[in-house]
């Protein structure tokens, strides 16, 4: 039995998917019930419980073979990321509660990072999970092309999109979410010992011109990339409804300066399969 957490989202939907088309034993791991249908009509196992809810979490690992494990993404995270927290503490006592033969879990590019930013709350998830005596492989991702889905209305209807990460010709690892989904499902049918990191980034690196430039082929209009100067970051972000921006902006400070990146960059990464044509066409597709 594999067991998936974040099954309703994109990375864990994909991994039960490839998992469940190799024909092997699913359980999805879901807060809502209404979503449980669905997943049960492709054969699954379906299992409720909230994140920090290790109780919960513990009946829903047991008798595992596999487990993946994500964070719900915090994109305005209070000081110190307390309400994450919990989270990390539940799922460590569940994994260490039920020792699953392998654990992937869903880390991100520059997880090592020191530097204050977004990214910090996985590496402390990193460092919780891997003080447990269990094999697990941190599946650590790059920038999500998908992110782009918030630029389709702009360069659709304006012919632009606003980027903030700089400098516009400036190569940035991207990787689509079926990519991710599909290697954190490879990873669960393989065997290991210890603690593994497994770099995943998309076929080739981007600039936001690429983006821009692929938006203008599916779109069939002209479409280009503008930056928005670090000056203006905060008060757009207030502006969004956030209400602690600085976190976010350090992580992009992070990607523009080249401190967010693999340990051993480029040349260490594995290589997903999905074109950013591809991706984006599908979440066009999707609108």
């Amino acid at each position: 039995m594999y067991v998936i957490t974040g099954i309703t989202g994109r990375v864990g939907g994909q991994a039960a998917r490839v998992l469940r088309g190799a024909g092997l034993p699913v359980r999805g791991v879901m807060r809502d019930q209404s979503k449980a249908a669905a997943w049960a009509a492709h054969g699954c196992e379906i299992a409720l419980a909230d994140t920090t809810d290790a109780a919960a979490l513990i009946k829903a690992f047991e008798g595992a073979n596999g487990v993946f494990v994500m964070l719900p993404p915090i994109f305005d995270p209070k000081p110190g990321f307390v309400e994450a927290l919990p989270m990390v503490a539940a799922l460590a006592t569940a994994l260490d509660a039920t020792r699953p033969a392998k654990t992937v879990c869903l880390s991100t590019i520059g997880a090592q990072a020191k530097q204050p930013n977004l990214l910090n709350v996985l590496g402390i998830l990193e460092q919780a999970l891997s003080s447990l005596p269990i094999p697990i492989a941190f599946l650590r991702a790059a920038w999500f092309m998908e992110n782009a889905a918030a630029d389709i209305a702009s360069a659709r209807d304006r012919g632009v999109i606003d980027s903030y990460l700089l400098p516009l010709d400036k190569p940035v690892p991207m990787v689509a979410t079926s990519d991710i989904g599909r290697v954190a499902a490879e990873l669960l049918q393989e065997r290991w010992s210890g603690r593994r990191i497994v770099d995943l980034e998309g076929p080739r690196r981007v600039t936001p011109h690429d983006v821009a430039a692929t938006f203008a082929k599916l779109l069939g209009r002209p479409v280009h990339a503008q930056a928005v100067p670090r000056e203006e970051w905060e008060k757009r972000f207030i502006a969004q409804g956030m209400k602690n921006p600085t976190p976010r902006m350090q992580m992009l400070d992070g990607f523009n300066e080249g401190w967010i990146e693999f340990e051993n960059g480029e040349a260490g990464s594995r290589k997903g399969a999905v074109s950013l044509d591809a991706a984006l066409k599908s979440l066009i597709e999707r609108e």
